[in-house]
This record gives C-alpha cells, sequence and structure tokens, in this order.
C-alpha cells in the first residue's frame, strides 16, 4: 500500500555523521525503515550508530546496493549532494535541507534533465519533512506514530498541516497509504501533480489529501490535470486565506505575486474541478470521513 516507499527501499543518509542526520538516521531505523549505511565525505571507512559510512554516495550504492538517499546537508552543499545521489544511480531522493538557493536548485534541475527519462532520479523537496508509509518505511522527519496504514494518499507543501491531517484522520480510524511532503521552496523536485499521477495508478490508494498554500502554479495545474484524468476522489486543503499579497509567509514559495496565486481563486478552480474542499485546518479528518467514510464503516464494506 504505497507510492515509491517500502520496506524494500536500501536507504542512506547523506550528512550521515551530523547532529540532524544523526538524531533522524536513529528515528528512521527505529521506526523500521531499511536504513543501510551513510555519507560523510573524510570520515569513510568508519562505522555510525552501527552502520558503514562511506565518503562517496557513489562508494555506497557500490557497497551496500543502496537505491534511496535521504540529504541532511547545509544549504551551500546540498545541491552538489543532491546531484551526487542521481550521479550515483539512487532512484529515490528525499532533500530536508531548507535554504537552498534557488539558482543552486536551478541548476539542479537542469542537470537532472540530462539523463535519459528511465534513469533519472525522482527527487522530493528540498525543504520538506520527507515521506511515509505507515507501518513499513519512513524516510523524513514527521512523527512516525501518528500515521495509521491504510488506502489514503496525502501529499502537500506543508510538512505540520501534513501531520495535522493524518493525526485527524487516525481519530476516525481513516489510514493513510503513502504522505508525501513535496516542500514549500518556489523551485522543488516534484510537484503535485506528479504524486497525484502516482496515486491514482496505485490500486490501493483509494482517496487523496491534497494539502496547498499560496503562491505558484502547482495547485491549479493538479485540479486541472486531476478534473481530465482522475478517477479517485481529490480532497484539498489551502492555506493562507488571509495571506496578504506581496508578503512571504513561511514558505519561501509562499507568496502573492501574480493572478491565481491566492488561496481564495485556487479554491476556486479546485471547486470547479470538482475537488472537495476542506475549509479549516481543523475540519480534515471530518472533511475526509464524509467522502470515504470512517475506518469502522471502510471495514464494514469491505465485508
Amino acid at each position: 500500500m504505497s507510492i515509491l516507499l517500502n520496506s524494500k527501499n536500501r536507504v542512506i543518509v547523506q550528512g550521515f555523521t551530523g547532529k540532524i542526520g544523526s538524531f533522524h538516521a536513529e528515528d528512521m531505523k527505529r521506526y523500521g525503515t531499511n536504513v543501510v549505511g551513510g555519507v560523510t565525505p573524510g570520515k569513510g571507512g568508519t562505522t555510525h550508530l552501527g552502520l558503514p559510512v562511506f565518503n562517496t554516495v557513489k562508494g555506497a550504492v557500490q557497497e551496500t546496493g543502496a537505491d534511496t538517499s535521504i540529504v541532511f546537508v547545509p544549504p551551500p552543499f546540498a545541491a552538489d549532494s543532491i546531484l551526487e545521489a542521481a550521479d550515483a544511480g539512487i532512484k529515490l531522493c528525499v532533500c530536508i535541507t531548507d535554504g537552498i538557493p534557488s539558482q543552486d536548485m536551478i541548476r539542479v534541475k537542469r542537470t537532472m534533465r540530462r539523463y535519459r527519462y528511465e534513469d533519472r532520479m525522482r527527487l522530493i523537496g528540498p525543504n520538506c519533512a520527507g515521506m511515509i508509509t505507515p507501518g513499513e518505511s519512513l524516510l523524513g522527519i514527521m512523527p512516525g506514530h501518528i500515521y495509521l496504514p491504510g488506502r489514503v494518499g496525502i501529499v502537500g507543501r506543508s510538512g505540520t498541516l501534513g501531520y495535522e491531517a493524518a493525526s485527524q484522520m487516525k481519530a476516525y480510524g481513516i489510514g493513510v497509504s503513502t504522505s508525501v511532503g513535496i516542500g514549500g521552496d518556489p523551485i522543488n523536485g516534484s510537484s503535485f501533480k506528479d504524486m497525484l499521477e502516482l496515486f491514482e495508478e496505485d490500486p490501493d490508494t483509494d482517496a487523496v489529501v491534497m494539502i496547498g498554500e499560496i503562491g505558484g502554479p502547482q495547485e491549479a495545474e493538479a485540479a486541472l490535470w486531476a478534473e481530465k484524468h482522475m478517477t479517485k476522489p481529490l480532497i484539498a486543503y489551502i492555506a493562507g486565506l488571509s495571506a496578504p499579497k506581496g508578503r512571504k509567509m513561511g514558505h519561501a514559495g509562499a507568496i502573492i505575486s501574480a493572478f491565481g496565486e491566492s488561496a481564495q481563486e485556487k479554491v476556486e478552480i479546485l471547486k470547479n474541478a470538482g475537488v472537495t474542499i476542506v475549509p479549516t485546518p481543523s475540519s480534515f479528518g471530518e472533511t475526509v470521513a464524509s467522502v470515504v467514510g470512517t475506518g469502522a464503516e471502510a471495514l464494514r464494506a469491505a465485508s
């Protein structure tokens, strides 16, 4: 019951021996994530948290068979770390790092497009909470205990609103297939549309919750795609209904600068596409339950 991530992913941690990388690597291991090693240049050949440390991603891939990476590297070096993972043959990379310069991310996007499509790495983030397939694997910084395994996908720009949605859904007995934080930066690796395509193809996902915010066209593009191609219910919340034009609100990408970027305009576009709107942050659980039923109702229907 997942997209992209399950218990079979072999994970390495870039920035493994740093304070933040160490903390979250331990947390991921406790959750059950198949962490097979880490990368810290200059510390290759040592062990950390009982796992091998490598100087390069390529060396880690060769020795461990890793196919997945998570990046906890400071902003000035994060773009190079992402590209190192892509060059080493990593298939899925989650970049947690916040504050990567936009010019660096433009370079990352341009470089990744030079790879053949079948060889191209899937990048989630940067400036994101990561992703989780409940009960199988955690690749990020979210609190794993609030996620109940189930059949509703979550994709959002805001990590904390994703936590709120999962927690409220759990209270209604509604579980999550996979939750993905695509990140709040204006230039990111994967879009809402990219994730909706994967959820639409996943036989174990019955509905999707999309959590957007002001700024940028991604929510509108996702709505137009969903209207034509999605057969599964789409439920959406857009943060920032009271945000003033021209003022950045939290995320680097959360700023209204053009027509179609305000929360009100995005909500109207989503409504016109037939999407169910979550009216307030405290209404995730009841809104999702009104569309898919509670966990108890789902069990009765299945029996």
